[in-house]
């Protein structure tokens, strides 16, 4: 089978430089892609100029680059595509295999993905209006736009988007889809193992008719980054807490680590458990556990134990399975050491006390960290912490992991502390009005919904056309005809 080259895309332009990268198939000692790697001067040079790209977009009606977004969707999903500056040819299902191949994830969870993200590319047309509340895309197109009777008119905060991607979850490209509909083009730092999908998005917008100039696509080491980060207007960086704490007080840069999301039963609806059951296992479980608003704690006034034998008991069944097989529902590691890290930092925790391993008897003697066909797992394990303190009580890890934890109601609030997104169980309304109120919670979902509830008019990470845009005053006394 021919090996893919992945070139650098600079301005949408071809570009192959010297540096080069083998993507290993797991388990094999096979390439399943060469990269080219950008230099922190280059791409410095490059953002240095990004006011041409940015004129590209400009020229383009926006209503029209939302009707090309949605075009763009379909050739997600169902277009071959090219790969590289050879073009090699890639089809959904040829996308599907070089993903899992070298990020470990089951085709089962990758059609998933690529379905939800083509969910996100049509709603893009809604998105834009849930985060511009209400404006007419028309008012991108000029200076200024009479809405409602009243003048507004909003200019760019930069030229271009960089985004710092992980290798961990392709639905994340998902986020800075919608800045082409609001003529801001991208550069894309891609993570290691996961080139594909970024790369993918980018040929389906420029098939949809969307200018080749408005992308940027920069396979790059740590100075890279960093080069994005430092000269970008503004920048998504993904990572962990010690990559994204250093840019957090940054407003040029918009974090996305771990999110500790959680699942509140509430005083009222504790004793109704059990009706909550599917929704603590899925907010746990979905997308093998790899997103920052699946839930990594179940805090509740009552019934830990219980809750947290109910909740392992049902994640028992996702084991290791070959990548093809349909019921495969569990994520593999591409690099076997996050894998150790996670599994020794779990086994530490337990070491300390106060913490115990629920799934531990249901596993029946299998270890947490096992191995198949060359992969590397970790098998769902659900803990049951005294405080919510404890090192395993409010962390997040890369899989199906979550601790359960009592306390009293009302103490619920003051003790979880940053959460991306909490499902609070509850129709007490004098506590759902706290729960409004606390500023806290980026991600509020009040009632039997879970912790991956969204409503993508809804950002539950920042709001993408504030941050790409400022409101300003306008007083004009002539326009010409």
């Amino acid at each position: 089978m021919p090996v893919p080259t992945i070139t650098v895309l600079r301005n949408g332009a071809y570009y192959r430089s010297l540096d080069t990268q083998s993507i290993p198939r797991l388990g094999t000692e096979e390439t399943a892609a060469t990269v080219t790697f950008a230099n922190s001067g280059l791409i410095k040079r490059d953002l240095a100029s990004m006011a041409a790209a940015h004129a590209a977009l400009r020229k383009f009606k926006a209503r029209d680059l939302l009707d090309i977004t949605l075009e763009a969707a379909d050739h997600f999903l169902n277009s071959t595509l090219p790969v590289g500056a050879e073009e090699y040819p890639q089809s959904p299902d040829d996308y599907v295999r070089a993903l899992s191949s070298t990020g470990g994830l089951p085709h089962s969870l990758l059609r998933m993905n690529m379905k939800r993200l083509h969910h996100v590319l049509t709603q893009v047309p809604t998105i834009f209006k849930g985060l511009s509340r209400g404006l007419d895309p028309e008012a991108l197109d000029s200076g200024f736009y009479e809405q409602n009777g009243v003048r507004v008119s909003f200019t760019a905060n930069t030229d271009v988007l960089g985004v710092v991607l992980p290798s961990n979850s392709p639905a994340v490209n998902a986020l800075w889809a919608p800045s082409i509909a609001m003529k801001i083009p991208v550069i894309l730092k891609p993570g290691r193992e996961e080139p594909w999908t970024p790369w993918r998005m980018i040929q389906a917008f420029i098939k949809a008719g969307a200018p080749r100039e408005a992308f940027g696509f920069y396979p790059a080491d740590h100075e890279g980054s960093n080069a994005i980060i430092r000269r970008s207007g503004r920048v998504m960086l993904f990572g962990g807490d010690d990559t994204v704490r250093q840019h957090e007080n940054d407003p040029r840069v918009e974090v996305h680590g771990a999110g500790r999301s959680k699942i509140l039963l509430g005083d009222d609806e504790i004793e109704n458990w059990r009706d909550y059951l599917d929704i603590m296992v899925h907010s746990v479980s979905a997308n093998s556990g790899r997103s920052c608003i699946n839930a990594s704690c179940i805090v509740v006034p009552k019934y830990g134990d219980e809750i947290a034998a109910a909740v392992a008991e049902r994640l028992v069944g996702m084991v290791p399975r070959d990548a093809e097989d349909p019921e495969a529902n569990l994520s593999g590691f591409a690099n076997p050491k996050m894998s150790e890290w996670i599994d020794g930092a779990i086994e530490s925790g337990l070491a300390q006390g106060g913490a115990r391993d629920i799934s531990l008897a249901l596993r029946k003697g299998e270890p947490r960290y096992q191995q198949l066909a060359g992969m590397h797992y970790l098998v769902p394990t659900i803990t049951r912490c005294d405080s919510i303190e404890h090192s395993l009580g409010n962390t997040e890890f890369l899989f199906p992991y979550a601790s359960v934890i009592e306390m009293p109601q009302v103490e619920m609030l003051g003790a979880i502390g940053k959460s991306l997104a909490v499902a609070a169980i509850t129709r007490d309304k004098a506590w759902i009005d706290e729960l409004i109120a606390a500023s806290h919670i980026e991600r509020l979902n009040v009632g039997p919904m879970a912790t991956n509830h969204v409503e993508w008019d809804q950002p539950h990470e920042g709001n993408l056309f504030e941050f790409l845009y400022k409101r300003r005053s306008i007083q004009v006394a002539h326009v010409a005809a």
